[in-house]
């Protein structure tokens, strides 16, 4: 079978992929010198556009638009750009076995790939009820979102059961995001997840509280504290029912599952440390391997700002540490170092008409201030989340841009709260002052 052999390899063709790509390209590499592997049939794009822009139903998002680097307004990489920059793109291909110890990957058809660096942009894989064993769980029309595949095949059935009933089990990213599209192309939805309020990860009680009255009065009908035990399917194998673990039995001619993901290491198992369920790294994002990095949703990496090993799932993340890996192995080369990754943890989401912003990190007493009532015509609000005596992570729903960069900031800076009654009536203004 075929042999090819590049200076650089970057397996993995999601955000991070077309990323680390522009900077190899912007730090002087040679045509030819790059190559990046892809089981997927397209150049590397921005994934959160598929739970968006991709499903609405007027002027849905499609490629080429979304191809990285737009999603941070950069250039965007169509994939003459690879072509120009001389970097090769082995798209439908999938790597089977990684030999770390001899640089070398084999793909599903028998290709060899051999590398001088390694670049591990593999990113997550979403769970599935069917790895749990849950009955009925193969049936048609139950969805996962992670590629543009997934997001066409989901298309399809949304205009296939106009006016329909969706069931969305989970309560995440995913589950929000999605109910509201749906919701949009006039689909009946209901949300199932068993925590006692959505986002539980990121979210209080009371930031919940106005998600789930917002999109309870666009229709959304939300079922907390169960989950789906089974599916029924019809006579064409199309799912018919969703069997809830409380007993309640919900019609549906569409779900979709929504239930976290899981890094996609298991190439590299045994031949690379782990920590915190991903491949560890320094804050150039390299493994301890020599000349494998690893970056985005896989890598668990030193958060200077608490000074503690994590691993980040976002997009934010998978840009920005593709950035530093590509400089660091370039300046390594030169016997030249660049600047400690010094990541701001930073979380979004858009959807009906809404948007927030998270930066920092939510441990600790909590502060909400501002209009949180689920019926305002332009609600906007925000939590502060105080750690001993200070500001370490900021949240707000509707803000300017302004108001944005000042609760970056504010989670970046970590300022000392001397009231906290104070600080609930300041609301953003205590931030634009920093």
């Amino acid at each position: 079978m075929a042999e090819h052999s590049f200076k650089y390899i970057i397996v993995g063709g999601g955000v991070s992929a077309g990323y680390a790509a522009k900077e190899f390209v912007n730090q002087g590499i040679k045509p030819g010198e790059l190559a990046i592997i892809s089981k997927e049939a397209v150049a590397p794009y921005e994934r959160p556009a598929l739970s968006k822009a991709y499903l609405f139903p007027e002027s849905p998002a499609r490629l080429p638009g979304f191809h990285t680097c737009v999603g941070s307004g950069g250039e965007r990489l169509l994939p003459e750009w690879y072509n120009e920059k001389g970097v090769q793109l082995h798209l439908s291909t999938e790597i089977v076995k990684a030999d770390l110890a001899a640089k070398s990957l084999t793909s599903a058809k028998g290709e060899t790939f051999t590398y001088q660096t390694l670049v591990i942009a593999t990113g997550s894989t979403v769970i599935r009820l069917t790895d749990f064993g849950v009955e009925g769980a193969d049936a048609k029309n139950i969805f996962y979102l992670r590629e543009v595949d997934d997001a066409d095949k989901l298309y399809e059935a949304i205009k296939a059961k106009k006016n329909g009933k969706a069931v969305v089990v989970g309560g995440g990213y995913i589950g929000l995001e999605l109910s509201a599209v749906l919701r949009l192309n006039n689909i009946d939805v209901t949300m199932v997840y068993p925590e006692p309020w959505c986002m539980p990860r990121l979210f209080t009680a009371e930031i919940a509280a106005f998600y789930e009255g917002y999109y309870a009065n666009k229709g959304v009908n939300i079922i907390k504290g169960t989950v789906a035990t089974g599916f029924t399917s019809n006579s064409d194998g199309e799912v018919k029912e969703v069997k809830l673990k409380d007993g309640r039995v919900l019609e549906a001619d569409i779900v979709v599952v929504g239930v976290g993901g899981r890094p996609q290491i298991s190439l590299f198992k045994g031949q690379v440390e782990e920590e915190k369920g991903g491949i560890k790294t320094d804050s150039f994002f390299k493994t301890n391997v020599s000349d494998v990095y690893a970056v985005g949703d896989v890598a668990t990496f030193p958060l200077k700002l608490y000074n503690e090993d994590r691993r980040v799932e976002h997009v934010d993340h998978a840009r920005k540490s593709a950035e530093q890996a590509a400089k660091a192995i370039i300046a390594a080369e030169a016997g030249k170092t660049v600047e400690e990754y010094d990541y701001l943890p930073y979380f979004y989401s858009r959807s009906f008409d809404l948007s927030w912003q998270f930066y920092g990190d939510n441990v600790g007493e909590t502060v909400l201030f501002g209009d949180n009532n689920p019926a305002s015509p332009k609600p906007n609000f925000g939590t502060y989340w105080i750690k001993d005596g200070k500001v370490i992570g900021a949240f707000l729903e509707g803000g300017s841009p302004d108001d944005n960069k000042a609760i970056a900031k504010v989670a970046r800076v970590k300022p000392a709260v001397e009231d906290v009654n104070q600080l609930a009536k300041e609301g953003i203004s205590f931030a634009s002052k920093i």
